[in-house]
Order: structure tokens, then sequence, then C-alpha cells
């Protein structure tokens, strides 16, 4: 991949390359592509617990999830022994 920078912009990575101690330009892109793909991931993750907050509470209690999933449990070992 080949990347195109103004000088302006291309000073700036050096400086940053140096200041930070990064070994190459690649090194430096590297980690400002994983830094932007973990920024994305927790943005995701804020989504989805908004969305769970949005949605309300759940009416069922405690106990009526618990036993949903009980149930499910045993569906899942009574298929593995069938």
């Amino acid at each position: 991949m080949n990347i195109s920078l103004t000088d302006d912009l291309k000073a700036f990575v050096d400086a940053r390359i140096q200041a930070r101690g990064y070994r190459s330009t690649s090194e430096y892109m590297r980690d400002l592509v994983r830094r932007d793909e973990e920024r994305a991931s927790e943005e995701r993750f804020k989504e989805l617990i908004q969305a769970g907050l949005d949605s309300g509470p759940d009416p069922r209690s405690w106990e009526d999830l618990r036993e949903a999933w009980m149930g499910r449990i045993e569906a899942a070992r009574s298929a593995k022994t069938n």
C-alpha cells in the first residue's frame, strides 16, 4: 500500500516517529490503524450498551430468566445425547 502525504504531513509523521521511538513509517502507520480499529470497537460497544439501556428493563424476573437459560442448557444436553 502506498500513501501520499503533503510535505507538511510527512514532516509531522517524521517528527512523531522520532519523538515516539517508532522504527519506521510503516510501524507508525500500523499503530495508527490499530488505534483507530480499537476506537471503532469501543464506539460499537458503547452503541450496543446504549441500545440496551434504551430498550428498557426486561419485564421478566431473575427467576424467569434463570429458568429459561436452564431450559436451554438442558435442551442442548439432550440434543448431544440423541
